[in-house]
């Protein structure tokens, strides 16, 4: 299954964030490719807010992983850019950030493909001017059901 929005603008990706968070449950993944700026932490981190992060949300360049727990779940940000090998997923240990209690967020996962686990959703997102285009296609059955919730909370 896919799905694709148009934002075309800051309050509109605030506005689609909190639907991506009212969608997606413990036990699921989700990539984010797309050019650099184009948006991929800042739609991250306003999901964050929505899902109850509290405080400064950091941008994990430079440390490849942020981690936050809200309300006994645990939510990892992955962010692949600095990876020049796909074995670095193993020498990190991330492999083990993965449960049934925990969402992650992985940008620039062809870093690291070949090592993922099972991603339920693989986020696109393209700009064009200052419109950005969210391009979802649902990976697992847990995927599809979750952007089944979000095209009905969006047509809301």
């Amino acid at each position: 299954m896919q799905y694709t929005i148009k934002l075309p603008n800051l309050h509109a990706t605030k506005e689609f964030a909190k639907l991506i968070s009212q969608s997606i449950n413990p036990n699921f993944v989700i990539t984010l490719k797309g050019d650099l700026g184009a948006g991929k932490t800042t739609l991250v981190r306003e999901v964050l807010y929505h899902l109850g992060v509290v405080g400064s949300v950091k941008s994990p360049t430079y440390i490849l992983v942020e981690p936050y727990i809200v309300n006994d779940i645990q939510i990892n940000h992955f962010d692949l850019y600095r990876f020049n090998d796909p074995d670095e997923w193993i020498e990190s240990g991330f492999d083990e950030y993965f449960s049934s209690n925990c969402i992650c967020f992985i940008e620039w996962p062809e870093k690291a493909d070949s090592y993922l686990p099972q991603v339920d959703w693989k986020l696109q997102i393209t700009v064009d001017d200052e419109t950005r285009s969210i391009e979802i296609n649902s990976q697992s059955d847990k995927g599809r059901e979750c952007l089944m919730q979000l095209t009905k909370i969006a047509a809301r």
